[in-house]
């Protein structure tokens, strides 16, 4: 076996696959989410809330989601998952390889690269400080995972304070800002 080595990270013609699963500690605990039944309503009904809709801009029918879902599992790119606090799931996360999305045009992505999409579901349990106690927990869980990856990227809308502040108290600094197809954002880091 090939000793693992985080200059691969690094290399140009390093290929990384799909996007780990983080194993999580109590209270947290993190899995793929399906693209039906329970998972897809839940999806869809946290994308449809004034909270979410307003900075993910994925206020998105519900054959549009089961469609999106089924995609992402079916591919190498991204990993949809469900993460429960205390048994209750309150974030829907999204785990991407960076360098195989557009965030890659904006800076220079190295292949092992990891981006991370996070929405708190329920108005109610947002600035519960929810995503500063999370973050530590899984940037930890997918640099375990993911020993090529020498860091962590979210890019979240500019206007989105709430959600750059706790970004921010989770171990992520900005790196810039840039500009994505659908927001003007800040590229925040958070390195191995």
């Amino acid at each position: 076996m090939k000793p693992v080595s985080h200059l691969d990270s690094y290399r140009r013609h390093a290929t990384a696959g799909a996007p780990p699963i983080p194993e999580l500690t109590h209270p947290w605990h993190a899995r793929v989410a399906r693209p039906d039944g329970y998972d897809l309503h839940l999806i869809h009904r946290w994308h449809q809330a004034p909270h979410v809709a307003a900075f993910a801009r994925r206020a998105w029918s519900l054959p549009r989601w089961e469609e999106q879902l089924r995609g992402q599992l079916d591919g190498d790119d991204v990993r949809p998952l469900l993460i429960s606090w205390h048994g209750r799931p309150v974030i829907h996360a999204e785990v991407y390889r960076a360098a195989r999305d557009v965030v890659a045009g904006c800076y220079q992505a190295r292949p092992h690269d990891l981006g991370l999409n996070l929405a708190v579901g329920e108005l109610a349990m947002t600035d519960q400080g929810l995503v500063r106690s999370l973050l530590p927990r899984l940037t930890d869980a997918l640099f375990e995972a993911d020993p090529h990856c020498t860091r962590i990227v979210l890019e979240p809308d500019v206007r989105n304070k709430r959600a750059i502040r706790s970004f921010e108290a989770g171990g992520f600094m900005v790196a810039d800002e840039i500009m994505l197809p659908n927001k003007l954002a800040l590229l925040m880091v958070c390195p191995r």
